[in-house]
């Protein structure tokens, strides 16, 4: 698909294909409702603009989408494919990843109730972790910044791949 297409699609077909993208209706709809648009920057914008007001019901349902960092994406729950290529750089077998992965999942849930979420794409295993172990330390309202900029991250990944 390319940008000419994207803005031809009906609004139900925009809507979908952008919820694979971040799986929250109120934006999908929003940035669907902005075409067409001349250039993917306009929107890069518009996704942008939309995800500053995402509610704590939205990032929850969106974060449902992804996977733990590490462990291998459900098909029936996840966008398998896009999560997969995106932890690409994280190989769990490699010497104590696996175990270093599963305890700071399970740190950061106790801490911030919620899945740990990151752009992975373009990252390695020990990059990962460096920002786990950092963001543990995030006061609540930033950590949950962090999260939905980096949601934002991955749905700016998967149009310009898509586009």
């Amino acid at each position: 698909m390319n940008l000419a297409d994207f803005n031809e699609l009906d609004a139900a077909a925009a809507r979908e294909w952008l919820l694979v993208c971040l799986d929250v209706p109120r934006w999908a709809e929003a940035v669907a409702a902005g075409r067409p648009y001349s250039d993917v920057g306009e929107v890069e914008a518009a996704m942008t603009a939309a995800s500053a007001t995402i509610t704590d019901a939205e990032l929850e349902q969106a974060l449902a989408r992804h996977p733990r960092i590490g462990e291998r994406a459900d098909a029936a729950k996840h966008d398998a494919a896009h999560s997969t290529r995106e932890q690409s750089g994280v190989d769990p077998s490699v010497g104590d990843t696996a175990a270093r992965l599963a305890a700071g999942n399970a740190a950061y849930e106790q801490r911030f109730d919620r899945v740990f979420l990151i752009r992975a794409a373009g990252r390695d295993a020990e990059q990962i972790l460096a920002e786990l172990d950092r963001r543990l330390r995030n006061d609540d309202a930033s950590e949950r910044a962090e999260t939905v900029d980096n949601l934002r991250e991955i749905a700016l990944l998967r149009l310009e791949q898509a586009l």
